[in-house]
């Protein structure tokens, strides 16, 4: 049994690591916007060199990547990395991780020369059929570019799954924003010359970089490099058993994508860009709550299970649900009430459209946070077949969803958002039935009554924000950053105040570090020299 103590400091380790990766995960998120910001606002919408080509241009890339490797690094290689560590040491799982960092090396390579080799039929008949001549050879140009980026992310992700494991997260939490700001750089050196191209040439650069950065994170860590892959070794050979179904499972939201641009290009030239401008927005706070936070809990859920302790993984497991609902709630209430006023304030075109679409994926927003760390709860038991099931049947779900709802005789473009929202909640209800049929000792009535409460001071909080956003109305002049910013600062100020205060008044557990926080501010004495 953990002392006192001992519990605390882990749990202080969570919530440190938590702290930083959302910290540097807003750093990540304002690069991302102003990235994005900046590429509306120096390359058009619509007409010759769209930004349609840069969206559609990453699609392949990205499939690639995460379904032969995020979805391995994560699930397939961290829960065993971790058993690993816990039984024969650091110098076993340098040699395990070079021959995993191997294989996924060969075959990213590859993968880069089938991209350098049919990026524009990959273009013009897979991802984005209806863009126009001039685009479809932008977007080509920009793929080959992106084709080896595959390749780099591959090697950085591996090499931050070990320092995960060894509960190092500082480079891993940096890395992108190197990679956002190459981009950014790209824009303003490549606009008056080459133009959209370039920046292709900052992904690129952008990406190596990241490495770079990644590979400082290996200092004093004695990491060695061997250049074989050891097939022997049984753990090796487990990882390569779960790495498919994660692959797959990974695969299917990539596949889900390309859907979605391909259906896009069809609903007139700018729809591309919109859609992906909203989707941007919406992923920020998916980004910050549920990746950053389960990212910083999935090492202690592996080792709680490597410890032969499902009581204990129960309860972090639940204590992290709790935080995130809680937490996520008055958000997405937040991006539904200022969703005008975000789509304004971050893209200087098409905001109109934006906040159309934005608006349909906040239910989305708070779905795919919980989904971030309810993975996780198979993915540390080492099952990755249920979520793959899962995303097979969500993403044909998905899809046919997405062909109905967004026929410009239906929803348009916002059918895609639509759809999207509608699979991420079943997706969640599905996972959440089979987890509790699975375990029934999981959840308890400690657990539920924290919900109804939170569901509760949630009423207050949508109150709240309608309240403010009738006091402070987006006008049809508002422009600008200082009149649009302070508007969404103080809606989110007071609407965020009353769902604190509110939880205190319901004595719900996720309020009291803020509380004590606040107290211990507010009661604090001043210092006053007399001399």
């Amino acid at each position: 049994m953990d002392h006192p103590d001992t519990k605390k400091k882990k749990t202080s380790t969570v919530f440190n690591v938590a702290t930083l990766l959302i910290a540097i995960a807003i750093i990540g998120q304002f690069l991302g916007f102003l990235r994005t910001k900046l590429v509306n606002a120096n390359f058009p919408l619509v007409g010759p060199n769209s930004t349609d080509a840069y969206f559609a241009a990453f699609t392949i890339p990205d499939l690639f990547f995460y379904t032969i490797s995020a979805g391995a690094l994560g699930v397939a290689f961290m829960p065993v990395l971790s058993d690993y560590l816990h039984k024969h040491g650091r110098r076993a799982v340098w040699e395990l991780t070079s021959s995993f960092m191997n294989l996924l090396m060969i075959l990213m390579f590859f993968v880069g020369i089938l991209i350098l080799i049919f990026a524009r039929p990959l273009m013009h008949y897979v991802v984005a059929p209806g863009l126009a001549p001039p685009d479809l050879k932008n977007a080509t140009e920009i793929m080959r570019l992106l084709a080896f980026n595959p390749l780099l992310f591959t090697v950085s992700g591996v090499i931050t799954s070990v320092q995960q494991t060894l509960g190092r997260f500082f480079f891993f939490a940096i890395a992108p924003i190197f990679y956002n700001l190459s981009i950014i750089a790209s824009i303003f050196v490549f606009r008056n010359n080459i133009g959209l191209v370039g920046l292709g040439i900052g992904a690129l650069v952008g990406a190596v970089l990241q490495l770079i950065v990644v590979l400082f994170g290996l200092k004093e860590l004695n990491f060695y490099w061997h250049p074989r892959i050891n097939w022997r070794n049984s753990d090796f050979r487990t990882i390569i058993r779960n790495l498919p179904p994660r692959s797959l499972d990974q695969g299917m939201g990539q596949i889900e994508d390309i859907v979605e641009t391909h259906i896009a290009s069809g609903l007139g030239s700018g729809s591309i860009s919109n859609f992906n401008n909203a989707y941007t927005l919406s992923q920020a706070p998916i980004m910050l709550l549920g990746t950053a936070i389960s990212t910083a809990a999935f090492p202690r859920l592996n080792a709680r299970l490597s410890q032969g302790r499902p009581d204990l993984f129960r309860k972090d497991f639940l204590t992290i649900v709790r935080v995130m609902i809680w937490l996520t709630a008055p958000i997405v209430v937040l991006c539904y009430f200022c969703r005008g006023y975000l789509a304004r304030l971050i893209f200087s075109r098409g905001n109109e459209q934006i906040s159309i679409i934005f608006g349909f994926l906040t239910i989305a927003i708070f779905f795919r946070v919980l989904y971030a760390i309810i993975s996780r709860w198979y993915y540390s038991r080492k099952d990755t077949r249920t979520p793959m099931y899962m995303s097979i049947f969500t993403v044909a779900f998905n899809i046919y969803l997405a062909i109905t709802l967004a026929r410009p005789s239906a929803y348009g473009i916002s059918g895609l958002a639509i759809a999207q929202s509608i699979v991420s909640a079943i997706e969640v209800l599905i996972l959440s039935v089979i987890m509790i049929y699975q375990d029934r000792k999981l959840l308890n009535a400690n657990f539920w009554l924290g919900v109804i409460k939170i569901a509760s001071v949630t009423g207050f909080t949508v109150l709240a924000g309608f309240i403010m956003i009738s006091l402070m109305p987006l006008n049809l002049l508002d422009r600008g950053f200082v009149t649009l910013g302070s508007k969404v600062a103080i809606i989110a100020l007071v609407t965020l105040s009353v769902h604190i205060i509110v939880s205190a008044l319901f004595e719900l557990e996720e309020a009291r570090p803020i509380m004590r926080f606040l107290r211990r501010i507010a009661l604090k004495p001043i210092k006053i020299n007399l001399s």
